[in-house]
């Protein structure tokens, strides 16, 4: 009994080499072996060429990172457990007490908290910029400025940015940039060659996704990628990777891997629901605002339009709606509970669509935004159900809250 419980633990069978199949293998390691303590000693985690531990990258992990850098453009990938995470490393990599980091006012709420929160705790300053004003960012620029954040489009109010005006102030200053791409999510542009036609090269430093968004696409995996072109940037955020012990689970990775053949195909499907609800909702009378990039009248909409595709798969699965000022908080609350299909739930880029009402001056440095009409705001997230039944359930709830 005791060589059958062994031979267990150390069976001498290792399998052919050579099999193929649609979907890369699982490697699932904590522990990792070496032949020799030479190897042991020799093996680099840093540059992929080998494997140390399993929180450093398996075969798994190697590959959706490979496929990630196919995905936006970069040449250098590293996996985070959530976009959060992956947020939290680009600011934690590249500050230290005593720099400042400028921020969108209409960026993803927890990036705003961190450096409200963590970041000021640390000796880290930041200050709010108004990502539709170039000349604003470039004002609000110091001695001590050490990181720029940009997001396209704006978390919540869909603001489309002149990304290349806010990436060439920083250029010129030596800042980096870094985007929170997932809106984009590596198809909407190209986030390191924004312009290639007309000023090849000209891109942010580096590219934040949370990949439980659009990679993911089923609602049930939470992941975030750090993805960057500069060989010295990357080691940078690579060694705070590390000792930050952030990793991934190999099946929430084989979920990714699994998905990110048909993104493309899920976007487009989400984009163009999308503009059609956006679009029937402009005629609606109790909204007075819809936004949403691809609309003539969305904030930023031109900067869109330089930059994206004007086709389906230009945009991302998400618009939002300010319904007439004189409903209140509580009448913008029924109305989301009147909703059937599109479920009450934060996140996007799943099959089901979702809603969220929010209270946006809180959300805002300066309280309402003066580009916005008066209201109440309420975003959806577009899913995969039919177009036609989404737009019926949006009907029945505006009814109601008539």
């Amino acid at each position: 009994m005791a060589q059958k419980i062994t031979g267990l633990i150390h069976h001498p069978y290792v399998p052919p080499a050579g099999f193929e199949a649609p979907q890369p293998g699982v490697f699932k390691a904590s522990t990792v072996f070496f032949p020799t303590v030479a190897a042991m000693r020799s093996r680099e985690w840093k540059d992929k060429s080998a494997y140390t531990y399993g929180l450093h990258g398996t075969p798994t992990t190697y590959a959706l990172e490979e496929r990630l850098c196919t995905l936006e453009g970069g040449l250098q990938c590293l996996l985070a457990p959530s976009g959060l995470a992956a947020v939290a490393l680009a600011s934690l990599a590249m500050l230290k007490t005593g720099d400042e980091v400028l921020i969108p006012d209409n960026a993803y709420s927890p990036n705003k908290t961190l450096a409200e929160g963590e970041l000021k705790a640390w000796g880290i300053s930041h200050r709010y910029y108004d990502p539709l004003n170039p000349a604003d960012l470039e004002s609000k620029f110091s001695a001590k400025t050490r990181l720029v954040w940009v997001e396209a489009a704006g978390s919540v109010t869909l603001e489309f940015p002149d990304l290349p005006a806010l990436v060439r102030l920083c250029k010129q200053r030596g800042v980096p940039v870094v985007l929170d791409n997932t809106w984009g999510a590596g198809l909407a542009f190209a986030p390191f060659d924004l312009l290639p036609d007309s000023e090849p090269g000209l891109g942010v430093d580096i590219s934040v996704h949370a990949l439980t968004k659009y990679p993911s696409g089923g609602g049930d995996v939470l992941m975030g990628s750090v993805i960057t072109r500069d060989p010295g940037l990357h080691l940078r955020i690579k060694l705070c990777h590390m000792r930050l012990g952030l990793g991934v689970g190999a099946n929430d990775a084989e979920a990714v891997l699994r998905s990110l053949p048909s993104m493309a195909l899920r976007y487009n499907a989400h984009d163009a629901a999308t503009r059609t609800l956006a679009a029937w909702c402009q005629g609606r009378s109790e909204v007075v605002q819809v936004l949403h990039p691809a609309l003539p009248d969305s904030p930023g909409h031109a900067h869109w339009q330089a930059l994206c595709k004007p086709e389906p798969g230009g945009a991302a699965g998400i618009f939002s709606i300010i319904l007439a000022p004189h409903y209140s908080q509580a009448q913008t609350d029924a109305f989301c509970d009147a909703l059937r299909l599109f479920k009450l739930g934060y996140s996007w880029g799943g099959p089901t669509s979702l809603v969220v009402p929010y209270e946006l001056a809180s959300m805002r440095s300066g309280g309402w935004p003066a580009h916005l009409k008066p209201g109440t705001l309420v975003r959806f997230s577009v899913g995969l159900e039919h177009v036609a039944d989404l737009q019926a359930d949006l009907a029945q709830a505006l009814t109601a809250l008539a």
